[in-house]
């Protein structure tokens, strides 16, 4: 049976690379709100935002933080992170930049948003228990397949790291 994904990503640079990811079919991911749907949720002000991230996580088992440019340090992002990670679910990070966009561009490789999540206990960064995967291609054909081969492991691990913090 298929783990049910939650994806965390920068929408406007990414959405097309994200895309690529969630329909490798290996996993069954969250379908992301459609332009007019989100631009309904954001008027509704942070609360009616917050209450739709949290909805959109009831259920899963991971987030999978698909990392590009411009994604470290996003206030969602990092607020989707904590949710996940705080709700006892899988959170992993990976790299996402060497995917082409819809435009057949690929982008710089950005900081890591797990470093952005720190233990209120220690101050550790989650980055220091959660894993990041940058895919070792940069022949955007390659990065697809090397995601595609893994991702399954990736989200395991992911489930496991969690139960054992």
């Amino acid at each position: 049976m298929a783990r049910k994904i939650f994806y965390s990503f920068h929408y406007v640079p990414d959405n097309w690379r994200a895309s690529q990811v969630r329909n490798v079919g290996v996993v069954e991911g969250n379908q992301p709100a459609k332009d007019n749907d989100w631009e309904t949720v954001k008027r509704g002000g942070d609360a009616a935002i917050q209450r739709w991230i949290d909805g959109q996580l009831e259920g899963r088992s991971c987030a999978v933080v698909l990392i590009g440019t411009q994604t470290a340090g996003r206030k969602w992002i990092t607020y989707e992170i904590n949710k996940a990670w705080n709700d006892g679910k899988g959170v992993v990070g990976i790299y996402v930049h060497n995917l082409k966009d819809v435009a057949g561009e690929q982008s710089k490789k950005g900081a890591n948003p797990l470093d952005y999540v720190t233990f209120k206990s220690t101050g550790a960064k989650l980055s220091t228990v959660a894993k990041t995967y940058d895919p070792p291609y940069t022949t955007s054909t390659n990065v697809y397949n090397h995601i595609k081969e893994n991702l399954s492991a990736w989200i395991e691990e992911a489930i496991k790291i969690r139960n054992a913090n």
